[in-house]
Formats: C-alpha cells, structure tokens, sequence
C-alpha cells in the first residue's frame, strides 16, 4: 500500500474553505478515482511545535493505494480536473509526496 499526501503549506495571505474541501472537493476526489482509491484522511493543523506556534501546513489530505501504478492509472485521467477543481480555494500551492 502506498500513500499519497498532499500538504497546503500555511502560507501568510493564503485561505483555505476546509468546509469546500472536505464536503466537494475531496468526494469529487474519491468518485473520480474511483476503487482504486482504498482511502482517504484529512488533517486540518493546529500548531507548530513550539507553544503559540502556527502550523506548517494548515490542511494535509493522505490518499491511499494498492501501489504506484494504482494511483497513476486512477489519478491520470481525471488530473486536470481535480487539480483545476483546487484553484477554486484560493490555497497556496500544495506539496505533494507518494511514501509507503
């Protein structure tokens, strides 16, 4: 199983509609990829380490698939669609990262 993380960085003049995200965008997300996608977290930060800190990244989705190949062959197709559908959020540029 691999995982899929995308981090929004908690950028200074950035918002992000947590509300948008978790109710459209991430079930758009999961009926576009379909079964291939075996399941998805989302994070909403708190805070950094230190005490008063702001956190790094204020929102982190991990998706979760059988393997490389699950995700590219689910993911490709419906790219433009789903990175186009996060422009709509006025969030700042996500980092993303396979790992297992």
């Amino acid at each position: 199983m691999i995982k899929v993380s995308v981090l929004y960085p908690n950028d200074e003049g950035k918002k992000f509609d947590m509300g948008y995200y978790c109710n459209k965008h991430i079930p758009m997300v999961r009926q576009k990829l379909g079964a291939a996608c075996k399941g998805v977290a989302v994070e909403q930060g708190l805070s950094g380490a230190g005490p008063g800190s702001p956190p790094t990244y204020i929102a982190m989705s991990h998706l979760y698939f059988d393997s490389v190949e699950a995700f590219q062959t689910a993911f490709g197709p419906h790219a433009q669609a789903i990175m186009g559908d996060m422009g709509l959020l006025n969030n700042p540029l996500p980092v993303s990262q396979l790992s297992i």
